[in-house]
């Protein structure tokens, strides 16, 4: 073992979370260090996750957007995809996001060190690489994020995929079965349908994306509906590698028999990293989903470990963990900080995009909460008419009594950028009448959270008037 490295913070994981953690503590004058088991900073999100699909995303939407240009007039010869170019080009992105992020940490002095890291007392730990080293510290902020959850069924077979097999592109399967309808799941379809594959899903809800309020999610349905298979309510209940591909059986009212695909990307959630972090002998508390027990500070019921975001409870998001890692830097440093978020929002960045913040409908009668609704279709929107965007619909949920905004949800062109209006009024308390009484430019998608807003106060001349009771 090499001499020990003696810091105030030492930050086990270098993802968005841990690299934004570990950033704001050495801006307030601590040294810091970072443990991290990639040769890059930027965790699963930017090197396996949020950064290539979106890359993917983006790439492959320039074929669908070449496509609506017939019905103004202008044609476009055949698009042909270099899936090299296409791999090389996800990659350059992976590659120019992770040295900025390293040339931040260098700027910082942050020290960084590749391995796996593992707590020996409340105040230090080893890391096992290439050789072994033992980091003394003041404070720890654990940023170990998350792993796809496997299928006990699913056979160890190259063509048995999770999401980062997926984002590899490494061949277009001609017939995809995608296990898991959920945010991932869609993301993978979208770009594999467009690339050329055959898409079936199977959601054991009752529709996809089950996190949000299944009417945000019909404009997406309605756009697919003709490209994929969506069987909900279905259960896969066996996989077999044969020679020509992966058989799959299924169980539902709807299951069809057992069938061959050449590829399966299984996408049925995540679970949290805290398995071998040495955490059960320092006397960390985690619960029974091996998430660790923090308070609003971050900090774990051992004094010096804090912990962030896949592996705490909530959402597993990027922009949580941020959050959620500036809080425990500041709180480290002396800072009076705590996380209490109104809302998260959350996207699902597939065509058209969906996002929603807040409470749902569903939530909302699940807790027995008296509440109003503004919904509008996009049809009534001059941009969307003049931009080709009408199937998309904005939502909002505004508590009866006192006008309040409780929740919202939005599934149209751009709805990942639109939603965070109705983050920020949530955050700080806004009501119908602030949002109707707000001018927004016209014509903009933006107006049609004004116009969820209007219909509750009853001003909105965009559409008919509800008949009165």
């Amino acid at each position: 073992m090499t001499d020990s490295i003696n810091v105030d913070v030492a930050v086990l994981g270098g993802g968005p979370g841990g690299y934004t953690a570990a950033f704001r503590a050495a801006d307030l004058g601590l040294s810091v260090c970072i443990v991290e088991s990639r040769e890059t900073l930027g965790g699963v999100c930017v090197n396996v996750g949020c950064i290539p699909s979106k890359a993917l995303l983006h790439a492959t939407s320039l074929i669908e957007q070449s496509k609506h240009g017939q019905s103004m007039g202008i044609t476009f010869s055949e698009p042909t995809v270099d899936i090299n170019a296409l791999r090389e080009y996800k990659e350059s992105t992976i590659a120019e996001l992770t040295k900025g992020i390293a040339n931040l940490a260098k700027a910082r002095k942050v020290i960084r060190v590749q391995g796996v890291g593992q707590f020996i007392s409340p105040t230090s730990l080893v890391v096992n690489g290439e050789s072994e080293q033992k980091i003394e510290f003041k404070h720890a902020i654990v940023a170990t994020g998350s792993h796809s959850i496997p299928l006990p069924i699913a056979h160890n077979d190259p063509r048995i995929w999770d999401s980062t097999d997926a984002l590899e592109v490494s061949t277009i399967p001609e017939n995809l079965l995608i296990v898991g309808g959920g945010i991932i799941g869609l993301e993978m379809a979208q770009v594999y349908a467009v690339l050329g594959s055959k898409i079936t899903i199977v959601e054991a809800q009752d529709h996809i994306i089950p996190s949000a309020d299944k009417d945000i999610i019909q404009p997406l349905q309605k756009a697919t509906k003709k490209t994929y298979q969506i069987l909900t309510k279905t259960l896969v209940t066996e996989m077999s590698a044969e020679a020509e591909g992966i058989l799959v059986s299924f169980e539902g009212k709807k299951a069809p028999q057992p069938t061959l695909f050449d590829a399966v990307l299984v996408a049925v959630g995540r679970a949290p990293n805290t398995l071998n972090l040495g955490l059960e002998a320092i006397g960390v508390t985690t619960d029974v989903k091996g998430l660790i027990e923090v308070n609003e500070k971050m900090q774990s019921n051992v004094p010096s470990i804090f912990a962030i975001g896949d592996i705490v409870e909530g959402p597993m998001l990027a922009h949580k963990a941020t959050h959620e890692g500036k809080v425990a830097a500041e709180v480290i440093a002396g800072l009076d900080a705590t996380f209490t978020p109104a809302a998260i929002p959350s996207v699902a960045y597939t065509h058209p995009e969906v996002a929603w913040v807040g409470i749902t409908e569903k939530e909302a009668k699940e807790q027995g909460l008296e509440y109003c609704v503004g919904k509008v279709p996009w049809l009534v929107s001059g941009r969307a008419q003049s931009v080709s965007a009408t199937n998309g619909v904005t939502k909002a949920l505004f508590d009866k009594h006192t006008g309040t905004l409780i929740g919202a949800g939005i599934c149209g062109e751009n709805a990942g950028e639109l939603i965070h209006e109705a983050a920020a009024v949530l955050e700080l308390g806004g009501r119908a009448k602030d949002i109707a009484h707000t001018v927004h430019a016209h014509p903009t998608l933006s107006e049609t959270f004004a116009f969820a807003a209007e219909v509750v106060e009853g001003s909105m001349t965009d559409m008919l008037p509800a008949r009165r009771k």
